[in-house]
Protein backbone atom coordinates (compact mmCIF):
# COMPACT_ATOMS: atom_id res chain seq x y z
CA UNK A 1 0.00 0.00 0.00
CA UNK A 2 2.67 2.69 0.91
CA UNK A 3 4.86 1.84 -2.49
CA UNK A 4 1.12 2.45 -4.32
CA UNK A 5 1.21 5.71 -2.72
CA UNK A 6 4.69 6.63 -3.35
CA UNK A 7 4.67 5.93 -7.38
CA UNK A 8 1.26 7.94 -7.34
CA UNK A 9 2.59 10.67 -5.79
CA UNK A 10 5.45 10.52 -8.19
CA UNK A 11 3.98 10.18 -11.12
CA UNK A 12 1.46 13.22 -10.14
CA UNK A 13 4.35 15.12 -9.32
CA UNK A 14 6.06 14.01 -13.10
CA UNK A 15 2.53 15.35 -14.29
CA UNK A 16 2.44 18.61 -12.63
CA UNK A 17 6.11 19.11 -14.00
CA UNK A 18 4.99 18.43 -17.55
CA UNK A 19 2.47 20.83 -17.20
CA UNK A 20 4.71 23.11 -16.06
CA UNK A 21 6.71 22.85 -19.03
CA UNK A 22 3.78 23.53 -21.80
CA UNK A 23 3.82 26.78 -23.29
CA UNK A 24 0.50 28.69 -24.34
CA UNK A 25 0.72 31.23 -27.82
CA UNK A 26 -0.71 33.84 -29.15
CA UNK A 27 -0.50 34.91 -32.59
CA UNK A 28 -2.30 37.22 -34.98
CA UNK A 29 -1.34 35.90 -39.16
CA UNK A 30 1.75 38.65 -39.13
CA UNK A 31 3.45 37.71 -35.51
CA UNK A 32 2.96 33.76 -37.07
CA UNK A 33 5.09 34.94 -40.12
CA UNK A 34 7.24 36.79 -38.13
CA UNK A 35 7.72 34.04 -35.69
CA UNK A 36 8.08 31.07 -38.33
CA UNK A 37 10.49 33.27 -40.20
CA UNK A 38 13.25 33.18 -37.02
CA UNK A 39 12.00 29.59 -35.20
CA UNK A 40 10.55 27.30 -38.15
CA UNK A 41 13.59 24.31 -38.81
CA UNK A 42 13.90 25.18 -42.53
CA UNK A 43 14.41 29.08 -40.87
CA UNK A 44 16.91 27.98 -38.49
CA UNK A 45 19.16 25.81 -41.22
CA UNK A 46 19.25 28.81 -44.17
CA UNK A 47 20.67 31.30 -41.09
CA UNK A 48 23.32 28.33 -40.76
CA UNK A 49 24.32 27.96 -44.44
CA UNK A 50 24.65 31.40 -44.57
CA UNK A 51 26.69 31.40 -41.94
CA UNK A 52 28.82 28.67 -43.09
CA UNK A 53 29.13 30.32 -46.51
CA UNK A 54 30.93 33.39 -44.63
CA UNK A 55 33.55 30.93 -43.11
CA UNK A 56 34.16 29.51 -45.95
CA UNK A 57 34.71 32.86 -47.90
CA UNK A 58 37.27 33.62 -45.21
CA UNK A 59 38.63 29.89 -45.67
CA UNK A 60 39.40 31.38 -48.93
CA UNK A 61 40.54 34.52 -48.14
CA UNK A 62 43.30 33.36 -45.72
CA UNK A 63 44.69 31.00 -48.69
CA UNK A 64 46.77 34.27 -50.14
CA UNK A 65 47.22 35.59 -46.62
CA UNK A 66 51.07 34.43 -44.79
CA UNK A 67 51.14 30.82 -43.58
CA UNK A 68 53.25 29.56 -40.52
CA UNK A 69 54.21 26.18 -39.41
CA UNK A 70 56.46 24.63 -36.87
CA UNK A 71 58.00 21.00 -37.00
CA UNK A 72 59.61 19.44 -34.33
CA UNK A 73 60.94 15.78 -34.96
CA UNK A 74 62.83 13.53 -32.54
CA UNK A 75 65.00 10.06 -34.09
CA UNK A 76 66.21 7.22 -32.74
CA UNK A 77 69.28 5.57 -34.69
CA UNK A 78 69.04 2.38 -32.57
CA UNK A 79 70.97 0.52 -35.35
CA UNK A 80 73.16 3.45 -37.14
CA UNK A 81 73.07 3.06 -41.06
CA UNK A 82 76.63 1.64 -41.78
CA UNK A 83 78.61 2.82 -45.23
CA UNK A 84 81.15 1.05 -47.27
CA UNK A 85 84.57 3.01 -47.67
CA UNK A 86 88.00 1.85 -48.95
CA UNK A 87 90.06 0.53 -46.43
CA UNK A 88 93.08 2.12 -47.72
CA UNK A 89 91.79 5.56 -46.49
CA UNK A 90 92.51 3.64 -42.63
CA UNK A 91 95.57 2.40 -43.75
CA UNK A 92 94.31 -0.77 -44.97
CA UNK A 93 94.82 -2.90 -47.98
CA UNK A 94 93.75 -1.71 -51.33
CA UNK A 95 90.67 -2.46 -52.76
CA UNK A 96 89.37 -3.70 -49.28
CA UNK A 97 86.43 -1.72 -47.94
CA UNK A 98 85.87 -0.87 -44.15
CA UNK A 99 82.38 -0.46 -42.67
CA UNK A 100 81.55 2.67 -41.16
CA UNK A 101 79.19 4.30 -39.15
CA UNK A 102 78.29 7.90 -39.79
CA UNK A 103 76.06 10.07 -37.73
CA UNK A 104 74.71 9.88 -33.88
CA UNK A 105 72.50 7.80 -32.29
CA UNK A 106 69.61 10.49 -31.07
CA UNK A 107 68.76 13.65 -33.60
CA UNK A 108 66.14 16.48 -32.82
CA UNK A 109 65.23 19.55 -35.01
CA UNK A 110 62.86 22.24 -34.13
CA UNK A 111 61.44 24.42 -37.62
CA UNK A 112 59.44 27.31 -38.77
CA UNK A 113 58.43 27.81 -41.98
CA UNK A 114 56.04 31.10 -43.42
CA UNK A 115 55.18 31.07 -46.56
CA UNK A 116 53.21 33.78 -48.66
CA UNK A 117 51.40 32.91 -51.76
CA UNK A 118 52.77 36.26 -54.24
CA UNK A 119 50.27 35.47 -57.38
CA UNK A 120 48.04 33.23 -58.03
CA UNK A 121 45.48 33.10 -60.68
CA UNK A 122 42.84 30.97 -59.55
CA UNK A 123 42.95 32.42 -55.65
CA UNK A 124 42.09 35.62 -57.47
CA UNK A 125 39.00 34.05 -59.26
CA UNK A 126 38.47 31.64 -55.88
CA UNK A 127 37.79 35.13 -53.98
CA UNK A 128 35.38 36.19 -56.46
CA UNK A 129 33.90 32.68 -56.43
CA UNK A 130 33.34 32.95 -52.29
CA UNK A 131 31.78 36.29 -52.54
CA UNK A 132 29.37 34.38 -55.18
CA UNK A 133 28.53 31.72 -53.32
CA UNK A 134 27.58 33.77 -50.09
CA UNK A 135 25.11 35.10 -52.21
CA UNK A 136 23.80 31.98 -53.32
CA UNK A 137 23.41 31.01 -49.72
CA UNK A 138 21.63 34.35 -48.85
CA UNK A 139 19.32 34.14 -51.93
CA UNK A 140 18.47 30.56 -50.47
CA UNK A 141 17.75 32.13 -47.47
CA UNK A 142 15.18 34.55 -48.51
CA UNK A 143 13.62 32.32 -50.75
CA UNK A 144 12.94 29.86 -47.16
CA UNK A 145 11.36 32.88 -45.88
CA UNK A 146 9.22 33.64 -48.68
CA UNK A 147 8.21 29.46 -49.10
CA UNK A 148 7.73 29.77 -44.79
CA UNK A 149 5.51 32.96 -45.28
CA UNK A 150 3.62 31.37 -47.88
CA UNK A 151 2.52 28.37 -45.96
CA UNK A 152 2.30 30.06 -42.59
CA UNK A 153 -0.49 31.88 -44.37
CA UNK A 154 -2.29 28.62 -46.33
CA UNK A 155 -1.84 26.52 -42.72
CA UNK A 156 -3.40 29.88 -40.90
CA UNK A 157 -5.79 29.95 -42.95
CA UNK A 158 -7.12 26.26 -42.76
CA UNK A 159 -7.64 26.40 -39.46
CA UNK A 160 -9.42 29.78 -39.26
CA UNK A 161 -11.61 28.36 -42.18
CA UNK A 162 -12.05 25.18 -39.88
CA UNK A 163 -13.05 27.29 -37.02
CA UNK A 164 -16.00 29.04 -39.02
CA UNK A 165 -16.67 25.85 -40.38
CA UNK A 166 -17.73 24.25 -37.15
CA UNK A 167 -20.01 27.52 -35.69
CA UNK A 168 -21.63 27.20 -39.19
CA UNK A 169 -21.86 23.80 -38.93
CA UNK A 170 -23.12 23.78 -35.08
CA UNK A 171 -25.18 26.81 -36.05
CA UNK A 172 -27.29 24.42 -39.05
CA UNK A 173 -27.38 21.58 -36.25
CA UNK A 174 -29.03 23.79 -33.89
CA UNK A 175 -31.90 25.13 -35.76
CA UNK A 176 -31.96 21.37 -37.35
CA UNK A 177 -32.61 19.92 -34.47
CA UNK A 178 -35.09 22.54 -33.59
CA UNK A 179 -37.40 21.79 -37.20
CA UNK A 180 -36.46 18.06 -36.36
CA UNK A 181 -38.30 18.09 -32.65
CA UNK A 182 -41.28 20.45 -34.20
CA UNK A 183 -41.65 17.93 -37.37
CA UNK A 184 -42.20 14.70 -35.18
CA UNK A 185 -44.52 16.67 -32.88
CA UNK A 186 -46.61 17.57 -36.39
CA UNK A 187 -46.07 13.61 -37.50
CA UNK A 188 -47.40 12.34 -33.57
CA UNK A 189 -50.51 14.85 -34.29
CA UNK A 190 -50.79 13.05 -37.94
CA UNK A 191 -50.50 15.64 -40.06
CA UNK A 192 -47.53 14.61 -41.73
CA UNK A 193 -45.92 11.46 -43.24
CA UNK A 194 -42.84 10.00 -41.58
CA UNK A 195 -41.17 10.34 -44.28
CA UNK A 196 -40.49 13.63 -43.45
CA UNK A 197 -39.02 12.99 -40.35
CA UNK A 198 -36.90 10.34 -41.67
CA UNK A 199 -35.61 13.14 -44.36
CA UNK A 200 -34.79 15.29 -41.48
CA UNK A 201 -33.08 12.63 -39.82
CA UNK A 202 -30.84 11.71 -42.89
CA UNK A 203 -29.41 15.54 -43.30
CA UNK A 204 -28.52 15.84 -39.37
CA UNK A 205 -26.35 12.67 -39.44
CA UNK A 206 -24.89 14.20 -42.32
CA UNK A 207 -24.16 17.08 -40.63
CA UNK A 208 -23.24 15.35 -37.58
CA UNK A 209 -20.60 13.64 -39.39
CA UNK A 210 -19.54 16.74 -41.59
CA UNK A 211 -18.97 18.37 -37.86
CA UNK A 212 -16.45 15.41 -36.39
CA UNK A 213 -14.99 15.70 -39.67
CA UNK A 214 -13.93 19.00 -39.44
CA UNK A 215 -12.94 19.10 -35.93
CA UNK A 216 -10.71 16.34 -36.72
CA UNK A 217 -8.98 18.18 -39.39
CA UNK A 218 -8.55 21.48 -37.43
CA UNK A 219 -6.93 19.38 -34.76
CA UNK A 220 -4.26 18.29 -38.18
CA UNK A 221 -4.14 21.77 -39.39
CA UNK A 222 -3.17 23.24 -36.11
CA UNK A 223 -0.46 21.02 -35.78
CA UNK A 224 0.37 21.40 -38.96
CA UNK A 225 1.05 25.09 -38.05
CA UNK A 226 2.66 24.64 -35.14
CA UNK A 227 5.24 22.52 -36.71
CA UNK A 228 5.88 25.32 -39.21
CA UNK A 229 6.06 27.80 -36.35
CA UNK A 230 8.78 25.48 -34.94
CA UNK A 231 6.34 25.14 -31.37
CA UNK A 232 5.81 21.91 -29.83
CA UNK A 233 3.05 19.53 -30.63
CA UNK A 234 2.35 19.58 -27.04
CA UNK A 235 1.81 23.58 -26.63
CA UNK A 236 -1.27 25.44 -26.95
CA UNK A 237 -1.19 27.97 -29.37
CA UNK A 238 -4.68 30.68 -30.45
CA UNK A 239 -5.37 32.68 -33.38
CA UNK A 240 -6.37 35.85 -33.04
CA UNK A 241 -7.33 37.17 -36.87
CA UNK A 242 -10.81 36.24 -38.12
CA UNK A 243 -11.09 35.21 -41.42
CA UNK A 244 -13.63 37.51 -42.35
CA UNK A 245 -11.36 40.52 -41.20
CA UNK A 246 -8.42 38.93 -42.87
CA UNK A 247 -9.96 38.50 -46.24
CA UNK A 248 -10.89 42.31 -46.11
CA UNK A 249 -7.59 43.53 -45.26
CA UNK A 250 -6.45 41.25 -48.08
CA UNK A 251 -8.61 42.74 -51.03
CA UNK A 252 -5.95 44.94 -52.70
CA UNK A 253 -7.02 45.94 -56.79
CA UNK A 254 -4.05 48.50 -56.60
CA UNK A 255 -2.17 45.07 -56.35
CA UNK A 256 -3.18 43.79 -59.79
CA UNK A 257 -2.36 47.42 -61.69
CA UNK A 258 1.73 46.73 -60.59
CA UNK A 259 4.43 46.10 -62.98
CA UNK A 260 5.93 43.00 -62.82
CA UNK A 261 9.57 43.35 -62.75
CA UNK A 262 11.20 39.86 -63.34
CA UNK A 263 14.73 40.95 -61.57
CA UNK A 264 13.09 41.66 -58.02
CA UNK A 265 12.12 37.60 -58.20
CA UNK A 266 14.30 35.51 -56.00
CA UNK A 267 14.43 32.89 -58.64
CA UNK A 268 15.63 34.78 -60.75
CA UNK A 269 18.18 36.40 -58.82
CA UNK A 270 19.46 32.72 -57.90
CA UNK A 271 19.58 31.72 -61.57
CA UNK A 272 21.59 35.19 -61.87
CA UNK A 273 24.01 33.97 -59.09
CA UNK A 274 24.31 30.77 -60.86
CA UNK A 275 25.40 32.33 -63.95
CA UNK A 276 27.96 34.32 -62.96
CA UNK A 277 29.37 31.22 -61.01
CA UNK A 278 29.62 29.68 -64.20
CA UNK A 279 31.37 32.37 -65.54
CA UNK A 280 33.63 32.45 -62.97
CA UNK A 281 34.37 28.92 -63.14
CA UNK A 282 35.39 29.51 -66.94
CA UNK A 283 37.69 32.39 -65.44
CA UNK A 284 38.92 30.01 -62.99
CA UNK A 285 39.74 27.30 -65.99
CA UNK A 286 41.74 30.14 -68.02
CA UNK A 287 43.61 31.13 -64.89
CA UNK A 288 45.19 28.03 -64.82
CA UNK A 289 47.03 28.85 -68.21
CA UNK A 290 48.58 31.64 -65.77
CA UNK A 291 52.29 31.03 -63.74
CA UNK A 292 51.66 30.95 -59.93
CA UNK A 293 54.78 32.63 -57.30
CA UNK A 294 55.21 31.92 -54.24
CA UNK A 295 58.01 32.15 -51.56
CA UNK A 296 59.23 29.97 -48.35
CA UNK A 297 60.77 31.30 -45.56
CA UNK A 298 62.58 28.29 -43.09
CA UNK A 299 64.42 29.14 -39.84
CA UNK A 300 65.35 26.08 -37.62
CA UNK A 301 67.37 24.41 -34.95
CA UNK A 302 69.35 20.56 -35.30
CA UNK A 303 70.96 18.78 -32.34
CA UNK A 304 72.79 15.60 -32.34
CA UNK A 305 73.98 13.19 -29.50
CA UNK A 306 75.15 9.56 -28.19
CA UNK A 307 72.75 10.16 -25.24
CA UNK A 308 69.59 11.90 -24.54
CA UNK A 309 70.75 15.50 -23.92
CA UNK A 310 68.87 17.40 -25.31
CA UNK A 311 66.68 18.57 -22.31
CA UNK A 312 70.03 19.88 -20.88
CA UNK A 313 71.90 23.35 -20.84
CA UNK A 314 74.78 22.75 -22.30
CA UNK A 315 73.38 20.74 -25.43
CA UNK A 316 74.62 22.07 -28.68
CA UNK A 317 71.91 23.37 -30.88
CA UNK A 318 73.21 24.11 -34.62
CA UNK A 319 70.40 26.37 -36.46
CA UNK A 320 70.29 27.10 -40.30
CA UNK A 321 67.57 29.45 -42.60
CA UNK A 322 66.69 29.60 -45.87
CA UNK A 323 64.71 31.30 -48.53
CA UNK A 324 63.18 29.86 -51.25
CA UNK A 325 61.28 31.45 -54.17
CA UNK A 326 59.35 29.18 -56.14
CA UNK A 327 58.02 30.17 -60.36
CA UNK A 328 55.37 27.30 -61.41
CA UNK A 329 54.72 27.94 -65.11
CA UNK A 330 52.49 25.90 -67.19
CA UNK A 331 53.85 24.58 -70.54
CA UNK A 332 51.79 21.67 -71.87
CA UNK A 333 48.98 19.68 -70.38
CA UNK A 334 48.44 17.60 -73.77
CA UNK A 335 45.22 19.42 -74.06
CA UNK A 336 43.68 18.82 -71.03
CA UNK A 337 43.26 22.56 -69.73
CA UNK A 338 41.81 23.29 -73.00
CA UNK A 339 39.09 20.73 -73.14
CA UNK A 340 38.29 21.66 -69.10
CA UNK A 341 37.99 25.16 -70.67
CA UNK A 342 35.69 24.34 -73.73
CA UNK A 343 33.21 22.63 -70.43
CA UNK A 344 32.88 24.87 -68.40
CA UNK A 345 32.24 27.38 -71.70
CA UNK A 346 29.25 24.80 -72.31
CA UNK A 347 28.35 25.04 -68.69
CA UNK A 348 28.19 28.39 -68.82
CA UNK A 349 25.95 28.49 -72.19
CA UNK A 350 23.58 26.33 -70.53
CA UNK A 351 23.12 28.28 -67.75
CA UNK A 352 22.34 31.47 -69.87
CA UNK A 353 19.81 29.37 -71.91
CA UNK A 354 18.20 28.35 -68.30
CA UNK A 355 18.30 31.99 -67.20
CA UNK A 356 15.87 32.57 -69.87
CA UNK A 357 13.74 29.91 -69.26
CA UNK A 358 13.07 31.25 -65.25
CA UNK A 359 12.27 34.79 -67.02
CA UNK A 360 9.87 33.24 -69.23
CA UNK A 361 8.34 30.63 -66.57
CA UNK A 362 8.16 33.73 -63.82
CA UNK A 363 6.32 35.72 -66.35
CA UNK A 364 3.72 32.83 -66.77
CA UNK A 365 3.83 32.35 -63.27
CA UNK A 366 2.90 35.88 -62.80
CA UNK A 367 0.39 35.99 -65.31
CA UNK A 368 -1.67 33.10 -63.70
CA UNK A 369 -0.88 34.24 -60.50
CA UNK A 370 -2.37 37.86 -61.06
CA UNK A 371 -5.67 36.26 -63.02
CA UNK A 372 -5.62 33.45 -59.92
CA UNK A 373 -6.01 36.63 -57.51
CA UNK A 374 -8.63 38.57 -59.58
CA UNK A 375 -11.10 35.33 -59.88
CA UNK A 376 -10.72 34.58 -56.43
CA UNK A 377 -11.97 38.67 -55.77
CA UNK A 378 -14.70 38.29 -58.09
CA UNK A 379 -15.53 34.58 -56.08
CA UNK A 380 -15.92 36.44 -53.28
CA UNK A 381 -18.49 38.46 -54.19
CA UNK A 382 -20.21 36.21 -56.09
CA UNK A 383 -20.27 33.50 -53.21
CA UNK A 384 -21.45 36.22 -51.08
CA UNK A 385 -24.61 37.06 -53.22
CA UNK A 386 -25.36 33.39 -53.54
CA UNK A 387 -25.21 33.19 -50.07
CA UNK A 388 -27.26 35.35 -49.26
CA UNK A 389 -29.94 34.03 -51.98
CA UNK A 390 -29.23 30.62 -50.57
CA UNK A 391 -30.62 31.95 -46.88
CA UNK A 392 -33.63 33.41 -48.05
CA UNK A 393 -34.28 30.32 -50.27
CA UNK A 394 -33.97 28.27 -47.04
CA UNK A 395 -35.76 30.75 -44.86
CA UNK A 396 -38.94 30.40 -47.62
CA UNK A 397 -38.83 26.78 -47.59
CA UNK A 398 -38.12 26.60 -44.04
CA UNK A 399 -42.26 29.15 -43.48
CA UNK A 400 -43.88 26.56 -45.96
CA UNK A 401 -42.51 23.73 -44.38
CA UNK A 402 -44.26 24.70 -41.15
CA UNK A 403 -47.40 25.61 -42.84
CA UNK A 404 -47.36 22.65 -45.20
CA UNK A 405 -47.18 24.26 -48.40
CA UNK A 406 -43.62 22.03 -49.14
CA UNK A 407 -42.52 18.72 -48.74
CA UNK A 408 -39.45 17.77 -46.39
CA UNK A 409 -37.64 17.30 -50.09
CA UNK A 410 -37.90 20.67 -50.76
CA UNK A 411 -36.53 21.68 -47.72
CA UNK A 412 -33.65 19.43 -47.90
CA UNK A 413 -32.89 20.72 -50.83
CA UNK A 414 -32.71 24.10 -49.45
CA UNK A 415 -31.14 22.74 -46.87
CA UNK A 416 -28.68 21.60 -48.84
CA UNK A 417 -28.21 24.52 -51.09
CA UNK A 418 -27.60 26.53 -48.69
CA UNK A 419 -24.48 24.42 -46.52
CA UNK A 420 -23.12 24.53 -49.98
CA UNK A 421 -23.28 28.17 -50.16
CA UNK A 422 -22.21 28.58 -46.99
CA UNK A 423 -18.89 26.55 -47.82
CA UNK A 424 -18.06 28.01 -51.08
CA UNK A 425 -18.51 31.61 -49.09
CA UNK A 426 -15.83 30.50 -46.70
CA UNK A 427 -13.77 29.12 -49.06
CA UNK A 428 -13.77 32.45 -51.28
CA UNK A 429 -12.63 33.98 -48.36
CA UNK A 430 -9.68 31.76 -47.88
CA UNK A 431 -8.46 31.57 -51.44
CA UNK A 432 -8.27 35.63 -51.57
CA UNK A 433 -5.82 35.49 -48.85
CA UNK A 434 -4.25 32.77 -50.40
CA UNK A 435 -3.97 33.77 -54.18
CA UNK A 436 -2.74 37.22 -52.99
CA UNK A 437 0.00 35.59 -51.09
CA UNK A 438 1.63 33.71 -54.13
CA UNK A 439 1.38 36.49 -56.15
CA UNK A 440 3.24 38.49 -53.51
CA UNK A 441 5.58 36.18 -53.38
CA UNK A 442 6.15 36.43 -57.13
CA UNK A 443 6.52 40.58 -56.99
CA UNK A 444 9.19 39.34 -53.85
CA UNK A 445 6.99 41.86 -51.56
CA UNK A 446 7.57 41.47 -47.60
Amino acid sequence: MKNKLILTLLLLTSLLQAQDKKESFSFTLKQAIEHAVQNNYSAINANRDVEAAKQKKWETTTIGLPQINGNVGYQNNFQIQRSLVPAEFFGGQPGEFAEVAFGTKHNMAASATLSQLIFDGSYLVGLQSAKTYLKISENAKVKTAQEIKEIVINSYGNVLLADESILILEKNKKILEKTLSDTREIYKNGFIEEENVEQLQITLASINSSLENVKRQKRIALDMLKLLLGINLDNDLTLTDKLDTLTQSNVDLNLLKEEFNVSNNIDYQIGQNLLTSKELLLKLEKSRSLPSLGANLNFGYNAFSDTFTFLNQNQKWLNYSNLAVGLNIPIFSSGGRSARTQQAKIALEQSKTQLTETEQKLKLQFEKAKSDYEFSLEQLATSKSNLNLAERIENKNQIKFKEGLSSSFDLTEAQRQLYAAQQNYLQAMLDVINKKAALEKLYNKN
